[in-house]
């Protein structure tokens, strides 16, 4: 049985061969002076006429005297055919054909035209090696694993090629949420990774050292608190698209390195918020894959019409006759034990864990019940003051935030509210959170004091949002880490 070793030896015979030959197997420099769809898109317009092309060697036939290459670029497929030739024609011939492989970039340039049997083809009369492969790629069939798919994605976009047009897309999805912003105004500015006080989520942060300051830094889990200082610094509408880090489990929804983004607008409710990000969702759909219409986990969703909006005590209470505001911690954990489904614990460690769970959290796993039964698309609005500490209590019921999340297809696409920018107010909330966190909550916010003095030097009424790429993964019907170009797995030599 022939092994990776073996196909790799001969690789390499073939480019000592090369180089014995004073053929640089890999130069720095190609004469490409057209890309492969234009061959075959414009073919009338290009009949006749020299090329050339450079890209990857699909496929080799050779016989004698002729030969046929397949060769691919980033935008499409064409035949070369070649003709034995004088030694003086190209750096390869048909005679030289053998020292190639599958795998091989190459530059060949020739006149464009048909074959006798009618395809689009470059009839090559110089032909220059660009890089010589000394792996092969696997075929289409053999390269199935998913750890060995994630591990060397670059030879997965090879071979499943759908793989490397979702990259595409999700490229597509953060152009469009860009556009949208600049297009209404907002300033796009990026604000830092490494924070002495991270806060704006409930997560557990990665921590590092820097060596220049000595002293240690979190790395952000959200873009909100920086941004909301520029509120306060006197812009009126801003935004960042970026990395966030959460330091947290991985599966069909949850990584802990993504791309997420955030905006504010100041004098803005979350009234205007929720009309403005459902405009924005739908383009940014609409732009990434040209519809509205999606079946994603099961559900049919079509995101055009007007969103419902529901409050989220009347659905867990219409769900589970739960009153969000006079919790009762034995029926939540009588709920959640009724529903518990042994995908990562036994039942006696997450009765457990149900023990150890603070009652604001014990409700938001209620909430999640609902959720993941909802197709949506709906805004559930309203949340309780205590789930959320940076939003602003509604004046119509102080027990209730100005806070609102889109519901589709089972997730949560988002989250937003008015922002709280009463400083006394967020000093309290902060300072439930920092005892929270200090009771052995890792995921409760931190106090920070900086923030709090921002504030009270004023911020004007402000709506901020964010959402995730968790947005494509759901929409593109993937996994994370199959929707990221290189996701994270378990190091490996």
């Amino acid at each position: 049985m022939t092994t990776l070793a073996d196909y790799r030896d001969e690789r390499l015979r073939k480019l000592s061969e090369i180089k014995e030959q004073g053929i640089n197997p890999y130069p720095s420099k190609s004469s490409r002076n057209t890309t492969i769809d234009k061959i075959v898109n414009d073919f009338d317009a290009l009949d006749g006429k020299e090329v050339t092309i450079a890209g990857r060697i699909t496929a080799i036939r050779s016989f004698g005297k002729l030969a046929f290459v397949k060769v691919r670029d980033y935008f499409g497929e064409v035949q070369i055919f070649m003709q034995q030739e004088d030694e003086k024609a190209g750096l390869f011939n048909t005679k030289k054909l053998k020292l190639l492989d599958t795998g091989d970039f190459i530059e060949a340039t020739g006149k464009v035209g048909k074959s006798s049997t009618g395809e689009i083809s470059v009839f090559c009369n110089h032909l220059r090696l660009l890089t010589k492969a000394l792996r092969p790629l696997p075929g289409r069939d053999g390269f199935t694993n998913k750890e060995e798919r994630y591990r060397r994605r670059y030879v997965d976009m090879n071979v499943n090629t759908e793989v490397r047009e979702r990259m595409v897309r999700r490229s597509k999805f953060w152009q469009a949420t860009r556009q949208f912003m600049l297009d209404h105004g907002f300033v796009e500015i990026n604000v830092p990774v490494l924070e002495h006080t991270t806060g704006g989520a409930d997560a557990n942060p990665f921590t590092t050292h820097m060596d220049a300051l000595d002293e240690d830094f979190y790395l952000r889990i959200s873009h909100e608190l920086p941004l909301k200082r520029l509120i306060g610094a006197g812009f009126e509408k801003v935004f960042d698209i970026g990395p966030r880090f959460r330091n947290e489990g991985v599966d069909d929804e949850h990584l802990p390195e993504h791309i997420a983004f955030e905006s504010y607008s100041a004098y803005e409710d979350y009234e205007q918020g929720m009309d403005f990000y459902e405009e924005m969702i739908k383009y940014v759909a609409k732009e990434t894959w040209g519809t509205l219409q999606f079946k994603v986990g099961g559900f049919d969703i079509d995101l055009s019409g007007k969103w419902p909006r529901v409050k989220y005590a009347d659905l867990l209470r219409e769900k589970f006759n739960v009153d969000v505001f006079n919790p009762d911690r034995e029926q939540l954990k009588r709920v959640l034990l009724e529903n518990w489904q042994a995908e990562d614990l036994s039942r006696a460690d997450f009765e457990k864990k149900l023990d150890n769970t603070t009652t604001p959290h014990l409700i938001d796993d209620v909430w999640k019940l609902i959720r993941k039964t909802s197709g949506g698309p709906y805004w559930v609005i309203e949340e309780p003051t205590t789930l959320s500490p940076l939003a602003k209590v509604s004046p119509d019921n102080p027990l209730v935030t100005e806070r609102f999340h889109p519901i589709i297809a089972g997730t949560e696409m988002g989250n937003g509210f008015s922002e709280l920018n009463d400083p006394l107010d967020q000093l309290a909330r902060f300072k439930e959170q920092q005892a929270a966190r200090d009771a052995g909550d890792t995921e409760a916010q931190m106090l920070d004091m900086d923030f709090v003095e921002m504030l009270e030097y004023g911020m004007p009424p402000t709506c901020g949002w964010g959402n995730s790429e968790r947005n494509f993964w759901l929409l593109e019907g993937v996994s994370g880490r199959e929707a990221v170009p290189f996701p994270i797995i378990k190091s490996k030599d």
